[in-house]
């Protein structure tokens, strides 16, 4: 989950800067998905220490689900881009590229952490 963290906090930081360079730099919050994306990143070191592994995994979890339910509105306006009548484009693209990749990082973490529950569980009845 390590690496995974790192790949995905790079994704989310380079989503976020091209957002806030497309838009000409007019709004901060085109940096959000950067701002996720730095969390990853500084959770993906500490997470290189054995020590705290598990609990900052957790912890940036739960930092994918608030970006998820913060990037859901946006998501739900992806018709209005196909459509043309979207008035912030590129705040539905970065919210929805921010989305999907919170959903299949949380989807790995948790598969993760069943993985390791079943490995523990049978370490013991060994």
């Amino acid at each position: 989950m390590t690496v995974l963290t790192f790949v995905v906090g790079g994704i989310l930081a380079l989503t976020g800067v091209i957002g806030y360079v497309v838009s000409g730099a007019e709004s901060w919050t085109a940096l959000i998905p950067a701002i996720i994306g730095v969390i990853f990143l500084i959770v993906g070191f500490i997470a290189r220490n054995e020590k705290f592994r598990r609990h900052a995994i957790h912890g940036v979890l739960v930092v994918a689900l608030l970006g998820l339910a913060g990037t859901f509105m946006n998501v739900m306006k992806i018709g209005t881009l196909f459509d043309g009548s979207a008035e912030r484009p590129l705040a539905v693209i970065s919210s929805t590229i921010t989305f999907v990749v919170l959903l299949v990082y949380i989807a790995f973490g948790v598969n993760s952490f069943i993985q390791a529950r079943r490995n523990k569980r049978a370490a013991v009845t060994s």
